[in-house]
C-alpha cells in the first residue's frame, strides 16, 4: 500500500529578493496545489508566527463565562440577536460534527469602515468586552492582519506558478471579507451521538474506529490557513481515495484550497476534501478562510484547456453553501442573492 504525506514547503524565499528561489518555491507549491490540494508550510516570516503565547491569548475566548459567551451567538442560536454570519456557535448535539466557537470577519482588523448593515456578509462582528479579555482584541487584529497577508503573497505565488501575472487575483480581494475562526473541539460526550446515523460520525482510520468532530468536506471558496494546537486528528483525502494525517507541527501552517479557487483555475488548483476525527483528547485550531469581495466575479481564467463556466458572484455562491452548514443552519433567507453578473456593463 502506498503511503502519502502531505507536502511540507519551505516559503521563506517568497519574501526575499532572491528571484530565482522565489520560482523554486512557486513551482512546489503548484505542485502541492495541482496533486494534493493541501500542504503545510513552514519558513514563516516572524510576523505570521503564531506562537504558544500568542495561541493562549487568543483561545483565552474559551475561558469565558457562558453568559459573556452567550451574548455572542448568532441569531439561529438566539433570535433576540441581529448578527446571522458572525459570531459565537455553540456545540450542538445530534449532528456528525461537534465544535464551538467564533467567526471573525474584517471589521476586527479594519474597523467600522468596512460594515455594511445592508449585506450580512459585511455586518460586524459581536466580540467579548475588551474588560473581560484585556489585549484580546488586539491580538485578534494582529493575527488577522499577518494571515491576510500571508494569504496575498500565497495568492501571488499560485498565480506566478499557473504562469499569469502576479497581482492577478488582488483585486478581488481588495475589501474581501476573509474569516478568522476560533475553534474548540472537546471530547465527544456519547449524549452528543443520540439521533445521529452512526455511518455519519464512525469511520475507520488506520485500522482504528474513531467518531468525527468535523465531518468530510470541502472549504468553500479559495484557501484556508490553518494553525493547529499539536493535537492530532485533521486528515486529508487523498485523490486515490485514502485518508493522510496532518500532523500538527509548531511555526508551521496547513493550507488548503477550496472549491471556488478549483473553479476559478479550471482544476489546476485542487480542493481537498478534509475531516477532523477524535483523538480522546480536546483540540483547538484557528483557521483563516481566505476570501474575496461579495461582489467580486468569479469568471474564467486565460488558463490553457479552462473549463468554461457561468460567471457568479463570490458572495451569492458563498452564502448559497454556508448557509447549508450546521452552524448556519436556517439563515438561507436573510441575503437575496445580487443575481447574474453584467460583464458587459
Amino acid at each position: 500500500m502506498t503511503i502519502h504525506m502531505i507536502p511540507r514547503i519551505d516559503i521563506e524565499d517568497l519574501f526575499g529578493t532572491d528571484t530565482r528561489a522565489r520560482d523554486r518555491v512557486d513551482a512546489r507549491i503548484q505542485a502541492a496545489a495541482r496533486d494534493e490540494g493541501m500542504m503545510v508550510v513552514s519558513g514563516l516570516p516572524a510576523w505570521a508566527v503564531l506562537d504558544a503565547p500568542l495561541r493562549r491569548r487568543l483561545l483565552a475566548v474559551f475561558s469565558l463565562p457562558e453568559p459573556a459567551i452567550r451574548r455572542l451567538w448568532r441569531w439561529n442560536f438566539d433570535p433576540s440577536h441581529i448578527n446571522v454570519y458572525r459570531g459565537w456557535f455553540p456545540l450542538q448535539d445530534g449532528v456528525a460534527t461537534y465544535k464551538r466557537g467564533i467567526d471573525m470577519g474584517p471589521d476586527v482588523a479594519f474597523g467600522q469602515s468596512v460594515v455594511d448593515a445592508s449585506d450580512p456578509l459585511r455586518e460586524a462582528t459581536p466580540l467579548p468586552d475588551e474588560g473581560a479579555l484585556p489585549g484580546w482584541r488586539q491580538a485578534v487584529k494582529n493575527y488577522y492582519l499577518s494571515m491576510d497577508r500571508l494569504s496575498k503573497a500565497l495568492m501571488q505565488s499560485i498565480a506566478r506558478g499557473l504562469g499569469l501575472a502576479p497581482e492577478t487575483f488582488d483585486a478581488a480581494f481588495d475589501g474581501g471579507i476573509s474569516t478568522l475562526r476560533l475553534l474548540h473541539y472537546p471530547v465527544r460526550p456519547a449524549a452528543s451521538f443520540a439521533g445521529v446515523d452512526s455511518q455519519e460520525f464512525w469511520v475507520e482510520s488506520q485500522g482504528e474506529r474513531r467518531y468525527t468532530l468535523a465531518r468530510e468536506h470541502v472549504d468553500t471558496g479559495f484557501m484556508t490557513l490553518l494553525a493547529q494546537d499539536g493535537v492530532a486528528g485533521l486528515q486529508a483525502q487523498h485523490h486515490d481515495g485514502s485518508w493522510v494525517d496532518v500532523l500538527p507541527q509548531e511555526a508551521t501552517l496547513a493550507v488548503n484550497f477550496g472549491k471556488v479557487l478549483e473553479m476559478w483555475t479550471g482544476g489546476l488548483i485542487r480542493a481537498t476534501r478534509h475531516r477532523v476525527l477524535g483523538t480522546g483528547r480536546e483540540r483547538y485550531s484557528i483557521p483563516f478562510f481566505h476570501d474575496a469581495r461579495p461582489d467580486a466575479v468569479i469568471a474564467p481564467l486565460a488558463l490553457p484547456g479552462m473549463r468554461p463556466f457561468e460567471p457568479f458572484y463570490f458572495g451569492d455562491h458563498l452564502w448559497d453553501v454556508a448557509s447549508r452548514f450546521v452552524e448556519q443552519k436556517g439563515i438561507g433567507h436573510l441575503r437575496a442573492p445580487r443575481g447574474r453578473p453584467d460583464l458587459a456593463a
